[in-house]
């Protein structure tokens, strides 16, 4: 059974920065599974939303419009591990932010899509 899990959230200032990490374990990792991996976010009071992808190959990715330029996906198949640099942060980024895996590819990945959650992990930027 494959469980996602997340870390490197925190408190941190408008402006600064924070790295996502988030370990796939279990008896397939993403590259055997060909998940496409995914982070969503859900701010208190708001739907659970999309926020990055990247396919289970590394070579495509995808980004909500406002994080575009200041989040980065990657994934290091070797270590079954994906990441989610975020830069530049700003209140509004205020969220528990998912880890998700998924077989599903497309412009409007939902979390009707995703196969597998992780936990969440907070993150909390104050202005």
């Amino acid at each position: 059974q494959v469980q996602l899990i997340e870390s490197g959230g925190g408190l941190v200032q408008a402006g600064a920065s924070l790295r996502l990490s988030c370990v796939v374990s279990g008896r397939a990792g993403p590259s055997g599974s060909n998940y496409h991996m995914a982070w969503f976010r859900e701010a208190p009071g708001k739907e659970r939303e999309f926020v990055s992808a990247v396919t289970w190959s590394g070579y495509s990715t995808r980004y909500k419009d406002d994080v575009k330029g200041r989040f980065t996906i990657s994934r290091d198949n070797t270590k079954n591990t994906v990441f989610l640099q975020m830069n530049n942060l700003k209140p509004d980024d205020t969220a528990v932010y998912y880890c998700a895996a998924t077989r599903a590819w497309g412009t409007d990945l939902g979390p009707s899509d995703i196969d597998i959650w992780g936990q969440g992990t907070q993150v909390t930027v104050s202005s």
